[in-house]
């Protein structure tokens, strides 16, 4: 619900305009001054600034000048009785963002209200993309060609045009959250806020006001009232990361959100309607903390809608050349520096290690390599654990090989183990490779398998 705040010294006109928006569904606060509108903007900043223009003490320019100061991202519409261009050209040199001339039609104001929030959400929407191209992460990191892989791309597009909830589970370090992200590109929510809140890193207590906001004076420094992260993703999707370590009594006003898509924030008592997509992640298996009973069974099914499971990375070692170029070129770019390449026994030390972490632990190991080599990485610069006798995976040819070679390498090896165990049809051993036969027809023409 966006919140406005009316500002006129004019009683009759805070009594009015405010019937009016509160008739709109809007939550109204009002102020007789520019001082009283001040003290609120900083206990709770509204969505939206109606200011008279003229006003004793201090004027509605001198107000605006205040709160852009604080905040240039807050729109604001002057109420003018005067209506001469010379006031409007002061209010929009100080920031304000519309004007409206007093008396008005009902129509107008709400035309020019409606106008100023869609630019307010807009505001909102650039700062999230901001915060989310300062992490640098987006789907395009999402490498895989393998069939696990390919399995969850499928499902990733059949699932992102629905309104379902999505549970995501695999070991930590599988890309959970990008492939949460991926489900928010391709849906119609895209152009709409995308909101992360890990809950496993908060307090029950804390984690509460996070979700669903609070009321100021509601626990030991609410001072001001605050929304939460569901209001935040109003329209878009919020993503709960770690949802399987929400405490048993938060656990039963989440399944309350989800299931009326209303709640109340901490201290207050409206009742607040949202439109949110949910995506859940965990790294625990519900089912057994279910029959735990640490976690609510009804809660569990209202989140397992769509189950995705991300595959560990040694499920899919066909990937590891791919991702391992990808990293290298990443942090290569960042130090302004040509990528190293990968000599054989660095490659082995790869493949050969079973990489608990995944895909985090890899790009970890990558990114110092990269930090640590010179034109090549060798062992000495990958983390020691990366030991060969770790080895679960069968190690390439012992020789340098650029990444390029290294994929080559192993589909050679691959496509040779799958005709083997097939006896030779091809169907059968494309089958077996997740891949098309015409497609198993070229690589085996390409590297002389005939």
């Amino acid at each position: 619900m966006d919140r406005i705040l009316i500002v006129d010294d004019e009683k009759n006109y805070l009594l009015v305009l405010s019937a009016l928006l509160e008739g709109e569904g809007y939550e109204v606060e009002t102020a007789p001054s520019g001082a009283r509108a001040l003290a609120l903007v900083e206990e709770d900043e509204p969505d939206l600034v109606i200011t008279d223009m003229r006003m004793p003490r201090m004027s509605g320019v001198e107000l605006i000048r205040e709160l852009k100061a604080r905040n240039p991202d807050l729109p604001v519409i002057v109420m003018t009785a005067f209506g001469t261009v010379e006031n409007a050209v002061e209010a929009m040199k100080a920031g304000a963002l519309d004007y409206i001339t007093k008396p008005f039609e009902n129509q107008e104001l709400l035309l020019t209200v409606e106008r100023a929030l869609k630019m307010r959400r807009l505001m909102t929407q650039n700062q999230l993309l901001r915060e989310e191209l300062k992490r640098g992460r987006g789907f395009e990191e999402i490498i895989g060609e393998s069939k696990p892989m390919r399995e969850v791309f499928a499902l990733v597009e059949k699932v992102a045009a629905t309104r379902a909830t999505v549970l995501i589970t695999g070991e930590s370090g599988t890309g959970k959250e990008l492939i949460a992200r991926a489900i928010h590109s391709r849906s119609p929510r895209a152009s709409e806020p995308f909101v992360a809140v890990n809950c496993m890193a908060l307090t029950e207590t804390l984690l509460e006001s996070e979700l669903f906001g609070h009321e100021k004076g509601s626990f030991t420094g609410a001072l001001g009232r605050r929304k939460g992260r569901f209001e935040v993703a109003d329209k878009g999707t919020l993503f709960l990361d770690e949802v399987g370590e929400i405490a048993p009594s938060l656990q039963v006003k989440l399944l309350r959100a989800l299931q009326e898509r209303t709640f109340e924030r901490v201290g207050g008592s409206q009742a607040i309607s949202v439109d949110v997509r949910i995506v859940a992640a965990t790294n625990r298996d519900l089912t057994e903390a279910v029959k735990a009973g640490s976690f609510r069974e009804d809660l569990f099914y209202r989140l397992n809608v769509v189950r995705l499971e991300l595959p560990p990375l040694r499920a899919r070692m066909e990937d590891l050349p791919a991702l391992a170029a990808h990293f290298i070129a990443k942090y290569a770019a960042e130090m302004g520096r040509q990528a190293p390449k990968v000599s054989a026994e660095a490659m082995q030390r790869l493949y050969g290690h079973a990489w608990p972490g995944n895909v985090r632990e890899l790009e970890n190991a990558l990114e110092r390599a990269v930090i640590l080599a010179g034109d090549e990485i060798r062992p000495s610069d990958l983390p020691f654990e990366l030991k060969p006798e770790s080895a679960g995976q069968t190690a390439p040819p012992p020789r340098d090989m650029t990444i390029t070679e290294a994929v080559e390498d192993l589909e050679i090896r691959m496509i040779k183990r799958a005709l083997e165990e097939a006896s030779g049809v091809q169907s059968h051993a494309a089958d077996a490779l997740g891949v098309t036969k015409s497609n198993l027809a070229y690589k085996m023409k390409k590297y002389g398998l005939g």
